[in-house]
């Protein structure tokens, strides 16, 4: 601890596809901070970041968020906040927090040619954190909702084939036999504009939530096939942990 305590720990549980766990120690009168709601967080906000670059412990860097939900291949699950706060070799696992100290996301990983900061550093939003955590805390694993397709990005040529005014959403291009999706009717060629009364813009936008949502729960879908909209009612199975589809 900071002041040299040192304490056993036991690890109640960890969710690899987002590089997280949570860690249980008996002590009292510990400090913590708040955990704030990521997604209330704008562009352009300060944040400081809390680590220990290079073994330098107790180290404090500033900076501003730099983008939010960014997708840079390290997982399915990728939602990162970008920021130029300080983040070297040894951040990792530290706080990111706004100016009134509560933790907006953990710090996680920089871009860098040279292994050192280069102004471009990510963190895991505190929401995708806590949603982890209460589950892990809860069942002492992560549960993630599976729909059983295959997904793309919807192009401008497609999309005025398939009716649409803009090209947004997530083209369906494959149905697993006896999943969730199929049981719901959807088909090849589908596409689907909306989860559960939430707008899908891109296959992230549909894999994140479903990823987020419950297996065994009934979601509504918003699909258009052949220039027609409508709506399916779909009971979410349980993603199994060796698929790489979504």
């Amino acid at each position: 601890m900071n002041d040299d305590r040192v304490l056993d720990a036991k690890v109640v549980g960890a969710d690899p596809s987002t590089d997280l766990a949570v860690v249980s120690i008996r002590a009292s009168g510990l400090p913590y901070l708040r955990l704030a709601d990521s997604s209330k967080v704008d562009v352009g906000d300060w944040v400081l970041a809390f680590g220990s670059p290079f073994g330098l412990e107790k180290t404090m860097t500033a900076g501003i968020i730099s983008a939010k939900g960014r997708v840079i291949g390290t997982g399915p699950y990728d939602d990162f906040l970008q920021t130029d706060a300080a983040i070297n070799p040894g951040n990792s696992g530290g706080p990111l927090v706004d100016l009134q100290g509560e933790v907006v996301g953990i710090n996680t990983l920089i871009a860098s040619d040279s292994g050192g900061w280069q102004g471009v550093g990510f963190a895991i939003p505190s929401t995708m954190a806590s949603g982890v955590y209460h589950q892990l805390t809860s069942a002492g694993k992560v549960s993630r909702g599976w729909l059983g397709v295959g997904l793309e990005e919807v192009t401008r040529q497609q999309a005025r084939s398939l009716g649409l005014r803009e090209p947004k959403g997530a083209l369906v291009t494959e149905v697993k036999s006896g999943s969730p999706a199929g049981r719901a009717g959807l088909r090849p060629g589908d596409v689907i504009l909306g989860f559960n009364d939430h707008e899908v813009g891109s296959p992230r936008d549909l894999s994140l939530a479903i990823a987020g949502a419950q297996p065994g729960t009934p979601y509504r879908l918003t699909a258009v096939r052949n220039g027609r909209t409508f709506s399916v009612d779909v009971r979410l199975g349980e993603r199994p942990d060796d698929l790489a589809e979504r």
